[in-house]
């Protein structure tokens, strides 16, 4: 009798297992497959964007954080969108579909522009290639976060901080005393884990402030979710190559053989913080990855939409219809005849004179 109760049991559970519904309940409970994918053979895009239901409490920021992404990109994707009340049952787009960055698939490459970090693991031979993509926070206006290639240098799990003279300085005109360290816990800028680049002074870390990851308020360092960085941490080896680019054009084919565009705002110092892509950039962009003619004709005027407008949305650049509006076509000889009789009639009439 406990024999054949086990076997029910394991019949029951075999059964459940099977149901769409659990592995599906199964696969998104699990935070991890946020933000993982195998790296395409045969295309530079990856990931599909997705539409949720917006509950009571929501605001933008926890349904972004919640699939990996951003402040900054959920604003961009939902403009008509309350970010801090979009209202239970509003339908929210979460923009989880991406092209690569360009330059080589290798080590980890943070770009600027879309707020987005790529890690390309090392894979032995025979082994599908992945990429790893998360949000991330950088330097706000003044403290940019500086360009160009670096390695992980160390990774230091609970690490204490040692705040810059000059944050100490900005934080005592704001009646603020920081101390000159700051130990592990909760008041730790730099949450539990620390990537320590071969910059002096700039780091990839976590954060005690899970909310403001996909914007722009650090003093330059690169701020992780402490999911992301646990997982990113535990995984990088010392001298892994960091290309820091900042790039808010980018270009790519999907499998089918279809150019997509992805673009996003510009960022720079000064008084016009935030500005859009240049043409003579984004045509330079388009140039490099269309080396030969398509196959297809490409929508300009799409793409300069995307110039003025950038929402950091992977849209075709298949040309499905006409590129401008095209003005009425010209009459025929026959038609205008049959419109201009009394014309006609003149000239007939002239011949006989």
């Amino acid at each position: 009798m406990q024999a054949r109760s086990h076997l029910l049991g394991m019949m029951l559970m075999l059964i459940v297992l099977a149901l769409p519904g659990w592995a599906q309940a199964q696969e998104t409970s699990d935070s991890r497959s946020q933000g993982l994918y195998r790296l395409p053979a045969s295309s530079d895009i990856i990931g599909h964007v997705k539409i949720v239901e917006a509950a009571a409490k929501d605001t933008l920021i926890d349904i972004g954080l919640r699939h990996g992404v951003g402040f900054e990109a959920m604003q961009r994707a939902n403009p008509d969108v309350d970010a801090w009340v979009p209202g239970k049952g509003t339908e929210v787009r979460v923009p989880t579909r991406f092209i690569l960055p360009p330059g080589p698939h290798k080590g980890i490459v943070i770009n600027l522009a879309e707020l987005r970090l790529y890690y390309y693991p090392p894979v032995e031979e025979g082994e599908t290639p992945r990429v790893e993509t998360f949000p991330i926070g950088i330097g706000r206006q003044g403290w940019q976060t500086p360009l160009g290639k670096t390695t992980v240098t160390m990774t230091i799990k609970d690490p204490a901080w040692y705040p810059p003279e000059s944050i100490i300085e900005e934080r005592a005109e704001d009646g603020k005393k920081l101390p000159r360290v700051v130990p592990p816990g909760p008041d730790n800028p730099l949450g539990e884990y620390a990537m320590m680049l071969d910059i002096p002074g700039y780091l990839i870390h976590g954060t005690n402030q899970p909310r403001g990851v996909g914007m722009r308020v650090s003093h330059g360092c690169i701020r992780m979710l402490p999911r992301d960085i646990e997982y990113l941490a535990t995984r990088v080896p010392n001298g892994t190559q960091v290309r820091i680019i900042d790039e808010p054009v980018k270009f790519g084919w999907d499998a089918a053989g279809t150019l997509f565009a992805q673009l996003y705002p510009v960022q720079h110092g000064g008084e016009k913080s935030v500005d859009i892509p240049s043409r003579s950039h984004a045509m330079k962009r388009l140039h490099d990855t269309v080396k030969q003619p398509p196959r297809f004709l490409i929508d300009f005027g799409r793409l300069e939409a995307l110039r003025m407008d950038p929402d950091g949305i992977p849209t075709s650049l298949l040309l499905t219809g006409l590129p401008f509006p095209m003005p009425e076509p010209p009459q025929t000889f026959f038609t205008r005849t049959h419109l201009s009789k009394t014309f006609y009639n003149r000239i007939d009439a002239s011949l006989q004179d």
